[in-house]
C-alpha cells in the first residue's frame, strides 16, 4: 500500500508528550533533546553499536520524569523529526516483513517442492521395494529350482564320476592295447624281414613234397605190383594146402601098413626118423594147416626184408 504523506496538520493532530509519570510536558524550551546519531542515509535506522549500551531506544527515552517543563512543550521539529525516525522504522519493518512474508512464500514453495519429491521419491521407493520384492521372489523361485536341479542332477553326478571312472580304466586298457599292437607290430615287422627265408624254407619244403609224393606214387605202383604177386601167391598157397590135405587123407589110409623095405626098422612114413621123408617136407611144408603160409619157403620174415629194404631206398 501507498504510504499516505503526512503535513504539518498532522503533527498537530498527535497527542501531546507525556512524562514517564504520565504528565504532560508543558514547553520545549525547558527540554533539549539529545542529539540523534548521523544516520548513514534516509530510510535506515542507525546502528545499534552507534548507542552507548548497544540498543536501539525510543525516542525521548532519556527525558527525566519530574515535573513538568518550565518553558512548555518542544517544539514541532521535534515530533516531525520523531516522525521521520518512526516512518523509516516502519519502512524498515515493512520491508523486512515483505522480505519475510517472501521468503516465507520460497520456504513454503520449497517445502511444497520438498514434500512433493519426498512423495516422488516415496512412490519411487516404494516401486523400487516392490520391483526388489519382485526380483527377491523371482531369485528365491530360482534358487529353489536351482536347488531342486542339483537334488535331481546328484545320481547324474555320480553317474558322471563312474562314466569319468570307466573312461580312464577304458583309456588304460587302449593304451595297454596300444602298446600291445605295437609289440605285435614290431614282431610282423621282425618276421616280415625273415619272410624271404621263410620262402626259401617253404620252396624247399614244398621241393621235397614233390619228391616225396613222386616216390609215394612209385611206391604205390610197386605195392599195387606186389599186392597182385601176393593175391597170386595165396591162392596157389590155397591149391597147394588143399593138394596136402588129399595128400594127408592118402597117407592116413595108407599108415597101418608096413613098408617092405626098412619095415625091420618100424618107422613111421611120415616120422621124422624114416628113411624117406614126407611130400611136404622137402619143400618146408609142415603137416599142420596153421604153417601153410611157409610154402616154398617163404614166410612173413621174406615180407618184413623186403619192407626194410624198400623203406631204406626211401
Amino acid at each position: 500500500k501507498a504510504e499516505r504523506p503526512h503535513g504539518r496538520g498532522d503533527i498537530f493532530s498527535l497527542p501531546p508528550l507525556l512524562s514517564s509519570k504520565g504528565n504532560p510536558i508543558p514547553s520545549a524550551t525547558a527540554y533539549t533533546p539529545p542529539a540523534a546519531p548521523k544516520m548513514a542515509g534516509r530510510g535506515r535506522m542507525p546502528p545499534r553499536h552507534a548507542f552507548p549500551d548497544g540498543r536501539r531506544r525510543l525516542p525521548f527515552a532519556d527525558v527525566p520524569d519530574g515535573p513538568p517543563f518550565a518553558r512548555g512543550p518542544p517544539p514541532p521539529a521535534v515530533y516531525e523529526e520523531e516522525i521521520d525516525l518512526q516512518r523509516v522504522e516502519l519502512r524498515r519493518l515493512a520491508a523486512e516483513s515483505r522480505r519475510l512474508a517472501e521468503d516465507r512464500m520460497g520456504l513454503q514453495r520449497e517445502l511444497a517442492m520438498a514434500k512433493e519429491e519426498i512423495h516422488r521419491l516415496n512412490l519411487l521407493i516404494a516401486d523400487i521395494r516392490a520391483e526388489k520384492e519382485v526380483q527377491i521372489r523371482d531369485l528365491m523361485d530360482k534358487g529353489m529350482k536351482v536347488e531342486a536341479d542339483l537334488r535331481a542332477t546328484e545320481p547324474l553326478r555320480k553317474e558322471a564320476v563312474q562314466l569319468r571312472a570307466e573312461v580312464q580304466k577304458l583309456t588304460t586298457l587302449r593304451q595297454e592295447q596300444v602298446q600291445g599292437l605295437k609289440q605285435d607290430l614290431s614282431r610282423a615287422q621282425a618276421d616280415a624281414q625273415q619272410l624271404p627265408a621263410l620262402k626259401g624254407e617253404i620252396d624247399g619244403l614244398r621241393q621235397e613234397i614233390m619228391r616225396v609224393r613222386t616216390a609215394f606214387e612209385y611206391e604205390k605202383k610197386g605195392n599195387a605190383e606186389l599186392v597182385e604177386q601176393r593175391q597170386a601167391m595165396e591162392k596157389n598157397m590155397v591149391s597147394m594146402a588143399r593138394e596136402l590135405e588129399k595128400l594127408r587123407a592118402e597117407l592116413a589110409s595108407v599108415e597101418p601098413r608096413n613098408w617092405g623095405t626098412g619095415g625091420a626098422y618100424g618107422m613111421k612114413l611120415s616120422s621124422p626118423e624114416g628113411r624117406f621123408p614126407s611130400y611136404g617136407d622137402g619143400y618146408g611144408v609142415h603137416s599142420s594147416v596153421a604153417d601153410k603160409a611157409s610154402l616154398y619157403g617163404m614166410g612173413s620174415g621174406a615180407w618184413e626184408a623186403y619192407e626194410k629194404s624198400r623203406l631204406a631206398r626211401r
